[in-house]
């Protein structure tokens, strides 16, 4: 009963994360659903076990977000399809080649695309409208392919997801507005969270019964965490956005030195 109760709190955490920061969460999750167990008595959870859960939560966080941030009018269709095609076609390219590289080498270079990014959402930017129009946005489909590709060849490669990495190179390379930006990126993330819980379902990599917590916390807790998000200035959501992704690089580090 406790690993029940230890993984819907994980739920509900990661869940109010996806929806203030317009993450998936799972880079997050599955750090703590790693190293939280044996911390309260309960036996360790095996690598399987952990993301088949994590993908059940990236792709509740993902969807329940997307649903609350268009209620709030910051989902962009348009950019969302051309950016969400993108980054599922490059992820499973990526995922296809990754037996060719190293997996060292893609680490690497994960880790320095997310301390990059981390540093991309301290710089300062130009005063930010805090309601902006997605019907009115106005961006190059070109750049927002090529970083949806990138971003999804890359994650493909090293198995990750990448949408902490997104967010910043849309608001500084594809020039999107901030919370435009963490809107629309659970719903071009939301087509790569179902491709990969579809492999893991029909593949039995899901233990059911402890997706159970997470149907019941991660989805409130998207909500929540998309209704704090519109009461958070843009400035302070950058900055918050910047300390996750420096602590998913530092994370990356940690395990390129053990």
């Amino acid at each position: 009963m406790e690993i029940y109760l230890l993984v819907g709190g994980l739920g509900l955490v990661t869940g109010f994360l996806s929806g203030l920061l317009g993450i998936g969460g799972g880079i997050v999750m599955a750090p703590l659903l790693l190293y939280l167990p044996p911390l309260f008595g309960l036996a360790p959870l095996s690598m399987r076990v952990v993301a088949g859960l994590t993908i059940v939560q990236g792709l509740l966080g993902c969807l329940a977000g997307s649903v609350a941030h268009s209620r709030f009018r910051f989902v962009a269709p348009r950019l969302s399809a051309y950016m969400g095609t993108a980054i599922f076609t490059a992820a499973m390219a990526g995922g296809a080649a990754s037996r060719f590289v190293s997996n060292e080498i893609l680490l690497f270079l994960f880790a320095c695309l997310a301390m990059s990014a981390c540093l991309l959402m301290l710089v300062p930017v130009q005063q930010e409208s805090e309601r902006p129009d997605p019907d009115t946005l106005s961006f190059s489909p070109t750049r927002a392919v090529t970083a949806a590709s990138g971003v999804g060849i890359l994650g493909g490669l090293v198995g990750q997801g990448g949408s902490f990495i997104l967010i910043p190179l849309m608001t500084a390379y594809v020039r999107i507005p901030t919370r435009i930006a963490i809107g629309s990126n659970l719903a071009i993330v939301l087509l790569s969270s179902f491709a990969g819980f579809l492999g893991k379902a029909l593949t039995g990599q899901i233990e059911w019964l402890m997706t159970i917590p997470l149907v019941l916390t991660v989805v409130p807790g998207a909500w929540l965490g998309s209704s704090v998000s519109q009461r958070v200035p843009v400035k302070g959501l950058r900055r918050i956005l910047a300390l996750l992704i420096g602590l998913a690089a530092i994370r990356i580090w940690v395990s390129l030195a053990l």
